[in-house]
């Protein structure tokens, strides 16, 4: 009998998978935003294809191309961007994403925050308190700055309100000679301003500073002086003496679009004029703003009520034994001291509340409007869409579909809406 013929039973080879792409990722991860980037870029990573990183954590290929020109690379992400390096992925050919908050390059993709809303935001933070005297202190050299003051000085003047300055040219690096100068030019600044007085500076060390400052000019924080910061990094923020309020950039969004955006590049996508803003997360308010600028003890007992239980039903008739003053007074005083009625101020109140509802939970709407005060959902969707042109249910579905691409991330304030790219008025009567 004829013996069978062997049949090799080894698999069959599958064929290889194309190679990952090989990215260097440019951050300084002892900077918590830089650090805070890189999770939106894991985050991206991890939802999309996949690549092979090389960290270079110190930022080295600012000042060193050694690396550019003798590894290959699909793609560079960097938040420490130089013309060195522009120039070096430029000659070999390799895509390049500019997270660092400074003016664009030709030809390069950038992704960065929007500085003009971080300024309407804190605008929007000082006068929800009371306050009727501003002012800003920052570099007149760094763009980010300048864009962060037009951005609060615009606000304030369309709602009739001036703005003190203190600038100066940043010179590149802290030195003790020029920080000794800094405080000193800074606490005689701080003697001239009005009191009560709030001041947007243009980022955190800045604040940090300024809040030195006024505690040896001999005035208080935030009694005197309100202090709000920008990027909000929480180490520095709770270390201050108070605690610093900040406005809160959006680096793990940042970071998302920014690696969506190279893996755009990396296929072949030409998107030479990309440049977006990320607009901030909101205000993390903290005891360097945690004061109601009111001379009006009245007015300033009735405002409290208000932000603890306006999503309650109450009505101005309920304010007025609070304020211990007639509803015409009460009119009257909620206009000089914060430019809307007791009855706007509630309804303000309440908006905010279900904007943050319907971006953050799945609350059917009947739950929602019991939440905020309205005893029948369809007066709260009558009110939302006169006050915002959407319908809640629309307004949670764009916010859904953003979220489907971002990853998320905590809103405080006003940025449980969608922060307008453009002064608007900030009082609601």
């Amino acid at each position: 009998m004829p013996l069978a013929p062997l049949v090799n039973s080894t698999p069959a080879r599958r064929p290889a998978a194309p190679p990952q792409p090989r990215v260097l990722l440019v951050f300084r991860t002892r900077h918590e935003l830089s650090a805070a980037a890189l999770k939106g870029v894991a985050h991206h990573e991890a939802t999309r294809s996949p690549w092979t990183v090389f960290l270079d954590d110190e930022g080295l290929a600012e000042t060193d191309q050694h690396w550019i020109y003798t590894q290959k690379w699909d793609g560079v992400l960097s938040c420490h961007t130089s013309a060195a390096l522009v120039g070096a992925c430029a000659q070999r050919g390799i895509p390049l994403v500019d997270l660092d908050d400074s003016p664009t390059f030709d030809g390069v993709c950038k992704i960065r925050p929007d500085n003009n809303t971080v300024g309407q935001l804190a605008a929007e933070h000082f006068v929800d308190r009371g306050f009727r005297s501003f002012a800003f202190s920052g570099f007149s050299n760094r763009t980010w700055s300048v864009e962060r003051r037009a951005g609060f000085v615009a606000a304030l003047e369309n709602t009739g309100f001036a703005c003190a300055l203190h600038e100066c040219d940043y010179p590149g690096t802290d030195t003790p000679e020029w920080q000794a100068c800094q405080l000193a030019e800074l606490a005689a600044w701080v003697v001239g301003l009005p009191k009560p007085v709030a001041v947007l500076t243009c980022h955190d060390l800045r604040a940090q500073l300024l809040l030195e400052a006024v505690a040896r000019s001999g005035f208080s924080v935030p009694e005197d002086v309100a202090v709000l910061g920008v990027n909000n990094e929480s180490v520095r923020c709770e270390l201050t003496s108070p605690a610093l309020s900040s406005v809160a950039l959006n680096p793990i969004e940042t970071g998302f679009q920014a690696a969506g955006c190279l893996d755009r590049l990396m296929v072949g996508d030409s998107l030479t004029a990309y440049d977006i803003r990320i607009p901030p997360a909101g205000v993390v308010a903290r005891r360097s703003t945690d004061h109601l600028a009111i001379g009006n003890r009245g007015v300033a007992a009735a405002l409290r009520f208000i932000h603890e239980r306006a999503c309650q039903g109450i009505t101005v008739e309920d304010l007025l034994p609070i304020a211990a003053m007639s509803r015409a007074q009460l009119e009257k005083q909620f206009r000089r001291h914060l430019r809307r009625t007791p009855h706007g101020e509630i309804r303000r109140v309440q908006l905010a509340r279900i904007r943050q509802l319907l971006a953050e939970t799945d609350m059917p709407l009947k739950q929602i409007a019991d939440l905020t005060g309205f005893e029948y959902v369809e007066y709260m969707t009558v009110f939302f869409k006169r006050m915002t042109g959407l319908c809640p249910s629309v307004y949670r579905q764009r916010r859904l579909a953003a979220a489907s691409d971002t990853p998320p991330i905590a809103r405080t304030g006003w940025a449980a809406g969608f922060p307008t790219a453009t002064p608007t008025k900030l009082a609601v009567s």
